[in-house]
């Protein structure tokens, strides 16, 4: 069996449009999910579990090392998209250059998008006021403590303070 390969952006835009045309509830969400882990898992099923389909916006690694730093991504944005491809709740997934997902959710138009973990107040302001522009709504969803790429990171450098739980 052959794993999903991520369609083209202009193949998923129309498959959105469909959607919309269709009656059906378009989720999105956004992240570099840069080594992958349960965290990331738990946030994609519930998002998905807002409406009928979910798309996938992923930082690319040219704005992944602008928000993270000069040693990231660890994993290239193809094997990224293709990984999360592979996951039951994903639909599609789209690979975006910008730094924020403002310019993919004017042309998507979800009716839900769902943050994760820890994030900007101002950004989540900007992608809240974004939605509201055709009626689509920001759902945030709470981190699952000790469940982050920069937890992992640390653990892996030794830097994970000693005698925390996870």
């Amino acid at each position: 069996m052959k794993p999903r390969e991520p369609a083209p952006l202009e193949d998923v835009l129309a498959w959105a449009e469909s959607l919309h045309a269709e009656g059906r509830t378009l989720v999105s969400t956004n992240g570099c999910f840069d080594l992958f882990h349960a965290g990331h898992l738990q946030t994609l099923y519930r998002a998905r579990s807002f409406g009928d389909a979910l798309v996938v916006l992923v930082n690319s690694d040219a704005s992944v090392r602008r928000y993270k730093g000069p040693e990231r991504p660890f994993i290239d944005e193809g094997d990224r998209a293709r990984l999360l491809m592979a996951l039951r709740p994903v639909d599609q997934v789209i690979v975006f250059p910008e730094d924020t997902p403002l310019r993919m959710l004017e042309r998507l138009r979800p009716h839900v998008h769902v943050k994760g973990g820890s994030f900007d107040p101002e950004r989540i302001r900007k992608e809240a006021e974004c939605l509201r522009a055709w009626g689509g709504r920001l759902e945030c969803l709470e981190l699952v403590e000790g469940l982050s790429s920069t937890v992992l990171i640390q653990k892996i450098r030794g830097e994970y303070p000693k005698g925390d739980a996870t």
